[in-house]
């Protein structure tokens, strides 16, 4: 009688667990995502719980590791991320990567990481009615303290650092629970 009534409390538990877990793929199945590295990015999850699916953005994810800014990036918020892609980082001149992912390199990554990201959740028309309003050009402050600009080339968003390369914003709108993600195709670097 006793193990009759514990395998009883076993398949109860067990089917409640289920309809839970049902529940909640349901919701994010539910949700509406972007492709982004191959992977579904979810509303419901933050910058970081999402990059790290993203097979175009190891790179990214490993420096924001090795600078410590896995924790923000996770917080609240909300932020905003240009996100390069690992071809962005390939891109800068050979052993850049390396030597910013070295520990005694920290500060120096951190600052050009957080000169990727903006204070607030500033969507593609957010960022379409500032350069309007800036007639062509807006000005954005990032974490870092220093400016990017984005402007438009055709209908395409661009944002250009402070020593004048450009990103292109490849996707827009990729919206996390703690702010938004565009993917852009170049590294941007402050000013040094």
């Amino acid at each position: 009688m006793k193990t009759l009534n514990v395998l009883k409390s076993v398949l109860f538990s067990i089917a409640i667990f289920s309809s839970i877990s049902g529940f909640a793929q349901d919701d994010m199945m539910k949700e509406k995502t972007v492709m982004v590295g191959g992977a579904k990015m979810y509303p419901s999850k933050n910058i970081v719980e999402n990059a790290v699916n993203s097979k175009d953005h190891t790179t990214l994810v490993a420096a924001v590791k090795a600078a410590d800014l896995v924790d923000v990036l996770s917080s609240e918020g909300p932020f905003t991320v240009f996100a390069p892609t690992n071809e962005a980082f390939a891109n800068l001149p050979k052993g850049t990567v390396e030597t910013l992912l070295m520990p005694e390199n920290k500060m120096k990554l951190q600052t050009i990481l957080k000169y990727h990201v903006v204070s607030g959740k500033w969507n593609a028309s957010d960022l379409l009615n500032m350069i309007k309003k800036g007639k062509g050009k807006a000005e954005i402050k990032t974490v870092s303290g220093g400016v990017i600009t984005a402007w438009l080339k055709g209908k395409e968003v661009y944002v250009t650092d402070e020593n004048g390369n450009s990103a292109q914003v490849t996707i827009a709108d990729v919206n996390q629970s703690n702010g938004v993600i565009h993917v852009i195709d170049t590294v941007l670097l402050p000013k040094s």
